[in-house]
């Protein structure tokens, strides 16, 4: 089990770091596999901005 140095990986060891790269491309792979629609970048960071703000208009009315 070979030990990672934390100033250049996440992982404690070169086994954790495997599992997630394994994940990772596991979850890449489904979503390039997936039959749903692609969504335009600009509708994802319209959505993105609308939550936001909305959460930022929350904090206001609570004084926060």
């Amino acid at each position: 089990m070979g030990k990672l140095d934390p100033i250049y990986s996440e992982f404690e060891t070169e086994e954790e770091a495997q599992a997630y790269e394994t994940w990772f491309r596991a979850q890449v792979q489904a979503a390039l596999d997936s039959p749903e629609p692609d969504v335009p970048h600009d509708q994802v960071m319209a959505e993105i901005d609308s939550i936001i703000e909305k959460h930022r208009a929350a904090q206001a009315r609570m004084g926060g």
